[in-house]
C-alpha cells in the first residue's frame, strides 16, 4: 500500500501551478491550430490549384483549378495516405475526434498517447485538404486535448489534473480555431468536464483565452463568418412572443434533422464496417465517389460545396447568395451524405463544421420557404440559417448553450437570441427522445462505454463527518483482551466500534455488539488511519482517506488530540457508500 502512495501518478500540484501549465496549453494548442490551418492550406491548394502556397480562405469559394477532371482523384489520394498513417501509428486519429477524448477523459484517465497529436494533425489536414467533408475542430479538440495530457503525464499530476489539462486544451482549441472563447469554456463544461468547479474551470478558462489571443495574432479579430444585411421582422424582437411558435415548429424539425444525421452517420459507418473489404479499397470507392460529388456540383454550380469544411457554402446562405429552398435542402443530403461516406472510409476530422452546413442549409431553406409563402413579412433565409446553425450543433451534440453562444462569437449576430434559444432547447429535446445518444456518445456507447450526461449537485460532500460515522463506545488495550474494558461511551446505534490500542497507538477498530460491546461481531480493521474532525466536511474525510490510501478515518472533537480514549466515531468507507446512496434517494 506505501508503495502505491509513492507513485508517481498521485502527484498534487497547486491551483497556480495547474494555472500555469493551462496557460502553456492554450499558447501551445493556439500555435497548433496556427500549423494545422497552414497544413491544411499547403494541402488544399496542392490537390485544387496545382501550387504550393499558405494562402486559404475557406469561406471563399476555391477556383477551377489545371488537373480538371483529374481533382476527383485529390480526396482518393488524400484518403489512401490517411489510411496508411492512422492503421501505422494511430488508430484513435480515425474518425471525428470528439469520443476519443472523452473516452479518455472517463475511461483511461484522461491519457492520450502523444503520438496521437502528431499523427491526427497531419491525418486531418490530409482529409480536409483534399477534400473528404469534415471539420476542422475535431482534430484540433483532439490535439488540444493530447497536449493537455502530454503536459499532465510528463508534470506526473494525479487523474483529476490530468483530466482538467485535457479539458482545457479541448477548450484552448475550440476557441483558436472559431474564435470563440465564451462558446470553448461552454464546450469544455457541458462535454469534457467531469467535474465543475473552481479547480477545474480555472485552467479552462485561462487556456481558452490565451489559446484565442495566440489565434487572434495569427487569423484576426473578425468572426468566423460574416453575416449579410437583412430584415428582421418583428417576430424575432425578444419583447414579441407572438410568434413563439414557429420558433417551436423550426426547432422540432431541426431535432428530426439532427436524429436523422446522428442516427443515418453511424448506419453508413456500419454499412462500411459490414463491407468485408480491405480498409484500402473501402477508402478508395468512399473518395473517389466523393471526388465525383464535388466535381459534379463544381461544373454545374461553380462551387465544390461538400468538399472540404464547406465555409465558403455557409458564407454563401448568410450573405444571401444562396436562397433557393430546393436546392438547400439537396445541399442538406449530399452534405450529410458526404459526411458520412468521409468518415465511413477512415477520413480524420471533426462533424461540427457538417454540423453548422447542415444547420444552415435547413435553416435557409426554412426562412426561404416561408419567404415564398409570406412574403409581405418580410422572413429571411438568413435569419433561420443562423438559428439552424445553432439547432444542428445543438440537437447533433448535445451541447445546448454552446451551441447559442458558439453561434453568437461567430457570427457577431445577437438580434435572435429569443428564437435560437427556444429553437435549441426543443431541437435538442426532440434529439433526445428520439435518439438518446449524440453524436458523440453513441460512438462510445456502440463500444460498451457509457458517459454521464446529466450533472447534479450532491449534498452529501458537505455532510459534517460526525452526522456519517460510526460511533465508537469502547477503547480496549490490545495486551488486555478479555479483561474489563477501562473506557466504555454509552451510545445507542445500530453499528458501534471499538478502538484497539498497543500501548500509546491505535493499532486498529472493529465492530462490537451494541448489546455488549466488548463482543466483536466483526473483523478488525487495522491502521493507519486518516484523521478529520467532527466538524470536517465528508468531502474532506473522502480525500484524506483517498490520498493517504487509509481503509477508514477516525474522527476526534475539534481541538482535541487524536488518541485513543478522544476517538468519538469512525468513518469507514461502508459508512460514506451509505451517506452517497442515500443522496441519490428519489
Amino acid at each position: 500500500m506505501m508503495k502505491l502512495m509513492k507513485t508517481p501518478e498521485n502527484r498534487q500540484v497547486s491551483l497556480v501551478y495547474l494555472a500555469l501549465l493551462a496557460v502553456a496549453i492554450g499558447i501551445v494548442t493556439g500555435i497548433g491550430a496556427i500549423i494545422l490551418r497552414v497544413l491544411i492550406s499547403i494541402v488544399h491548394n496542392i490537390a485544387f490549384l496545382g501550387k504550393f502556397s499558405l494562402t486559404y480562405d475557406a469561406n471563399v469559394p476555391t477556383p477551377a483549378g489545371p488537373w480538371g477532371p483529374f481533382v476527383i482523384l485529390a480526396p482518393v489520394i488524400g484518403g489512401l495516405i490517411v489510411v496508411f498513417m492512422v492503421r501505422r501509428w494511430a488508430p484513435e486519429a480515425k474518425g471525428h475526434g470528439v469520443p476519443e477524448v472523452m473516452d479518455a477523459i472517463y475511461y483511461r484517465g484522461g491519457r492520450i498517447r502523444p503520438a496521437v497529436v502528431v499523427i491526427k494533425s497531419l491525418a486531418s489536414a490530409l482529409s480536409i485538404g483534399s477534400g473528404a467533408s469534415v471539420g476542422r475542430e475535431g482534430p484540433i479538440i483532439q490535439i488540444g486535448s493530447g497536449i493537455g495530457s502530454v503536459l499532465g503525464q510528463m508534470f506526473n499530476l494525479r487523474s483529476w489534473q490530468v483530466i482538467t489539462l485535457v479539458a482545457a486544451g479541448a477548450g484552448a482549441g475550440i476557441a483558436a480555431t472559431f474564435n470563440t472563447p465564451l462558446g470553448a469554456v461552454m464546450f469544455a463544461i457541458e462535454l469534457m468536464l467531469p467535474e465543475f468547479s473552481a479547480r477545474t474551470l480555472l485552467p479552462v478558462v485561462l487556456a481558452t483565452g490565451t489559446a484565442t489571443y495566440v489565434g487572434r495574432l495569427a487569423f484576426g479579430m473578425e468572426p468566423a463568418f460574416l453575416v449579410g444585411a437583412y430584415e428582421r421582422p418583428e417576430l424575432f424582437v425578444p419583447l414579441s412572443l407572438d410568434m413563439l411558435p414557429l420558433y417551436v415548429i423550426f426547432g422540432l424539425i431541426s431535432g428530426v434533422g439532427a436524429t436523422f444525421f446522428v442516427k443515418g452517420l453511424y448506419k453508413i459507418e456500419d454499412l462500411f464496417d459490414d463491407w468485408k473489404a480491405n480498409p484500402y479499397l473501402k477508402n478508395f470507392a468512399a473518395m473517389l465517389s466523393l471526388g465525383i460529388l464535388m466535381y459534379v456540383l463544381f461544373q454545374t454550380t461553380g462551387m465544390y460545396h461538400t468538399a472540404s469544411v464547406g465555409y465558403d457554402t455557409i458564407q454563401a446562405i448568410l450573405t444571401g447568395q444562396i436562397t433557393a429552398p430546393a436546392f438547400l435542402l439537396l445541399l442538406f443530403v449530399l452534405k450529410f451524405l458526404a459526411t458520412s461516406i468521409s468518415l465511413g472510409g477512415g477520413a480524420s476530422g471533426g462533424v461540427f463544421s457538417p454540423s453548422l452546413f447542415l444547420g444552415a442549409t435547413l435553416g435557409g431553406a426554412f426562412g426561404a420557404f416561408l419567404n415564398l409563402l409570406f412574403p409581405w413579412l418580410g422572413f429571411s433565409p438568413i435569419t433561420f440559417a443562423l438559428i439552424g446553425m445553432a439547432t444542428m450543433v445543438g440537437g447533433s451534440t448535445g451541447a445546448t448553450m454552446t451551441s447559442i453562444m458558439m453561434i453568437f462569437e461567430m457570427t457577431g449576430d445577437y438580434s435572435i437570441t429569443v428564437a435560437a434559444i427556444v429553437a435549441v432547447v426543443v431541437a435538442v429535446g426532440v434529439r433526445t427522445m428520439l435518439s438518446p445518444e449524440d453524436i458523440y456518445t453513441m460512438k462510445l456507447v456502440r463500444r460498451g462505454h457509457y458517459v454521464p450526461r446529466d450533472r447534479r449537485s450532491h449534498m452529501f460532500p458537505i455532510r459534517l463527518a460526525r452526522e456519517a460515522m460510526e460511533p465508537v463506545v469502547l477503547c480496549i488495550d490490545r495486551q488486555a483482551v478479555g479483561q474489563p474494558a477501562p473506557y466504555k461511551r454509552p451510545v445507542a446505534a445500530p453499528r458501534v466500534f471499538a478502538v484497539i490500542e498497543e500501548g500509546k497507538r491505535i493499532v486498529g477498530v472493529v465492530e462490537v455488539n451494541p448489546d455488549d460491546p466488548e463482543q466483536a461481531v466483526g473483523l478488525m480493521i487495522p491502521g493507519p488511519f486518516a484523521i478529520v474532525r467532527e466538524t470536517n466536511f465528508l468531502q474532506t474525510a473522502m480525500t484524506h482517506i483517498a490520498n493517504r490510501g487509509r481503509r477508514a478515518a477516525l474522527v476526534v472533537p475539534d481541538g482535541a488530540a487524536p488518541r485513543a480514549r478522544n476517538i468519538v466515531g469512525v468513518l469507514t468507507r461502508e459508512a460514506i457508500a451509505d451517506t452517497v446512496l442515500r443522496d441519490f434517494r428519489t
